[in-house]
């Protein structure tokens, strides 16, 4: 879904041919973007992007108190000598007693209700016998499906007392969704997004794990369009108002690169060092966005 960033246009945040000392978008590609109903059409029908009515956002919403409820949940009981399965367990158990149901369980075969990703694990961890130990950072990835409607968030979690490196890398991630969040209004892109959460991380001496995106969300587990979390300003789509998807950086305190486990599913760092994620929900508002899975 990612737009060719190597072609020869006109970027919207370049500065325009005419010579006016504005940006393109500002000035004479303000004209062409004014047709912004052929361009949200073609969003619908060549990608299949799935804008949002205000009752689909409500019910998203709804799905948002059940994640945060779980993850409140864990912070609550998460301590060194609980078992990762114990995690699934709560995470399961809360979202059934509120009618509703996990998404990630057999979803593609993954055999569990929530996503466990500890200390150098970037993401989809599969909970089990690992204790937990002192120091660790775990993220717990949640996504209740109530009424139809999906909505994903995660956090990152210390166990008992972290060090400093452990300290540094929860916090860059959190900033880093931060700074991709502040990029949503519309007008803006997807690239504006990704551009903003790479220099956040790289300008503190992490990097960003690029083989994982965010995604539409809301009606589906995984919609159109990706989110990427690194990039340039200008490129990709176009945000509009009811447009609902995920930001959901995951940031290495080294290098950005990654493997998989002979499980399919856990993705570790290939240098062994700390990974962190935070991921909300957001809707694209007329003015901005709202955060539909809100945590500070």
């Amino acid at each position: 879904m990612k737009i060719n960033s190597k072609s020869n246009k006109i970027g919207r945040n370049d500065p325009c041919p005419c010579g006016s000392g504005l940006k393109y978008k500002k000035c004479c590609g303000k004209n062409q973007s004014d047709n912004t109903t052929s361009l949200r059409d073609e969003y619908k029908r060549k990608y299949q992007i799935r804008f949002k009515t205000p009752n689909d956002i409500d019910g998203i919403r709804k799905a948002g108190i059940i994640a945060l409820g779980a993850l409140d949940l864990i912070e609550s009981r998460i301590r060194p000598g609980m078992v990762t399965e114990e995690i699934n367990t709560l995470v399961h158990d809360y979202t059934i007693q509120h009618h509703a149901r996990p998404a990630p369980l057999k979803y593609r075969g993954f055999p569990k209700s929530v996503c466990v990703s500890v200390n150098d694990v970037i993401c989809h961890g599969i909970p089990g016998n690992q204790v937990l130990a002192d120091g660790d950072i775990v993220n717990v990835d949640v996504t209740p499906v109530l009424n139809g409607y999906f909505a994903d968030a995660n956090k990152t979690f210390f166990v008992g007392n972290p060090g400093e490196k452990a300290q540094k890398i929860v916090r860059v991630a959190k900033e880093c969704l931060v700074a991709g969040m502040k990029m949503v209004k519309p007008g803006n892109t997807t690239g504006d997004i990704g551009w903003a959460i790479q220099q956040c991380a790289e300008t503190q001496g992490c990097s960003v794990v690029q083989e994982f995106v965010g995604h539409g969300v809301g009606l589906a587990f995984h919609e159109p369009p990706q989110i990427l979390h690194y990039g340039n300003r200008g490129d990709g789509f176009v945000l509009f108002p009811g447009m609902v998807f995920t930001i959901e950086p995951m940031i290495n305190l080294g290098k950005r690169h990654l493997r998989i486990l002979s499980d399919k599913w856990t993705a570790v760092t290939d240098d062994g060092e700390l990974s962190a994620q935070f991921e909300q929900t957001i809707c694209v508002t007329d003015d901005g966005y709202e955060s539909l899975t809100p945590f500070d």
